[in-house]
């Protein structure tokens, strides 16, 4: 019998690096790729330098990690690496130091140091322009008279780490004048927005995660502070109890964490500027809801993933949501680490706590006073009876609410209070409602 006939069908590598270029990162979130690699290393340190020199301007991104070996390296610029990933690595498909890299550049150099007792480095260069022309997948090694590499492997005479460098900021600068005052602004912006960036995506490994040891991030010499949405240093934070979930998608079965938090009033915070602070980058509205981390790393901050909607009265509350690798599949992670979904599995069974947390994050606005509004206590001069009566329907009001959201019917709800608000808004008011 006749076997079967194979055929060679190999990409053109010129087209699909052109396109592997386009998979969905911004400057600072391929940055924050390149330092996921640093932390598998076990850096401590990393440090990115993003230096203004017109068409010729270049990014360094430096850690003090493990480093690698020759064949390491060379490996680790294959798209598709063959490089097996235990449980807790933050890379996933092979694919990040390249697309995260070539998204924002036409050239990519690694410099790296494995051996403590001798100063060895090596360095490889993938470059778009040498593979657009032979229409391969190559790799070369830096010409001896490439000064920014001899740079890089100075940073490195002290110990073992990697230096990332990018060149050809193609997708960062603009094609016409790239040496203008514009674009040296649009480098110093890009720069703020990734120390930003950084600080919340990684701020459990700036704070200090257990079972390693403390990363200290710097870009452009600053260090970069981390960003802690639930506020642990607030001393009327409310964290209630932990809780966990086990759940079975997509042929494994894997522990998922919740931690519910609901966050001081700004009237309870211990300062105006640290309230806002915490506001986070899309402010306190849109910062409510989950905070989804993969073995550590945030990967989304803030949203209900479809459990229920934004509401001003629920601002103050966010949840932690964790899970490991193993995982991955069932939470459905990009290649650019920016997008998860909830398994419906774990979406059900997140419902009945996410409604507690926002019954007990809408009660804590309510209690927020209104000193500012309200100088003059509304009940003032009222008889002992009235008063009671318009706490009672106070009290009836705001179990009305917390009855819509745990029986799933917040939508419902918030019609009905629209007709009441247009029909008879006296009554949203005794129940105290109107706000």
């Amino acid at each position: 019998m006749r076997g079967r006939v194979w055929y060679d069908v190999s990409p053109s590598a010129a087209r699909l690096t052109g396109s592997l270029r386009d998979i969905g990162y911004d400057f600072p979130t391929a940055v924050a790729d390149i330092v996921d690699n640093s932390i598998v290393a076990g850096a401590t340190r990393v440090e990115i330098l993003v230096e203004y020199d017109g068409a010729d301007s270049r990014v360094y991104i430096t850690d003090d990690g493990a480093g690698m070996s020759p064949a390491a390296l060379t490996e680790a610029l294959r798209f598709g690496t063959r490089r097996t990933y235990g449980r807790g690595d933050l890379g996933r498909y092979g694919l990040g130091l390249k697309t995260a890299s070539l998204s924002q550049c036409r050239s990519l150099s690694v410099i790296t140091r494995n051996t403590r007792p001798v100063v060895r480095t090596c360095a490889r260069i993938l470059d778009l322009d040498d593979i657009e022309q032979r229409d391969q997948w190559v790799i070369g090694e830096p010409v001896p008279s490439d000064t920014e590499v001899a740079r890089a492997r100075g940073w490195l005479a002290e110990g073992t780490g990697t230096v990332v460098l990018w060149r050809g900021l193609d997708r960062v600068l603009p094609e016409k004048r790239p040496e203008g005052g514009w674009a040296r602004r649009r480098l110093e912006s890009l720069a703020a927005k990734t120390a930003e960036h950084l600080g919340i995506v990684f701020h459990r490994f700036i704070e200090g995660v257990s079972g390693r040891p403390q990363l200290v991030v710097t870009v452009n010499g600053q260090k970069v502070r981390a960003w802690n949405p639930f506020a642990p240093d607030e001393k009327v934070t409310v964290a209630l109890p932990p809780q966990r979930f086990e759940i079975e998608a997509a042929g494994v079965c894997g522990q998922v964490d919740l931690q519910r938090f609901v966050l001081p009033s700004r009237d309870r915070f211990s300062s105006p500027a640290e309230f806002e602070r915490l506001s986070g980058p899309l402010n306190w509205n849109r910062q409510q809801g989950l905070y989804v981390y993969r073995a550590n790393r945030l990967v989304q901050w803030g949203g209900w993933n479809g459990i229920r909607g934004i509401d001003e009265h629920t601002k103050l509350a966010r949840a932690a949501v964790d899970f490991d690798t193993d995982l991955d599949l069932a939470f459905n992670i990009n290649v650019a680490k920016m997008r998860v979904s909830l398994p419906a599995q774990l979406r059900q069974m997140l419902e009945a706590p996410v409604n507690e947390l926002c019954i007990l994050a809408d009660d804590a606005y309510r209690k927020t006073p209104r000193t500012e509004t309200r100088a003059v206590p509304p009940d003032l001069g009222m008889a002992p009876e009235v008063r009671a009566a318009t706490q009672a329907a106070t009290t009836a009001g705001l179990a009305l609410r917390s009855a819509a959201m745990q029986a799933g019917e917040w939508p419902a709800w918030q019609r009905i209070v629209t007709v009441l608000r247009e029909q008879a808004p006296e009554t949203l008011d005794t129940l105290g409602l109107a706000d």
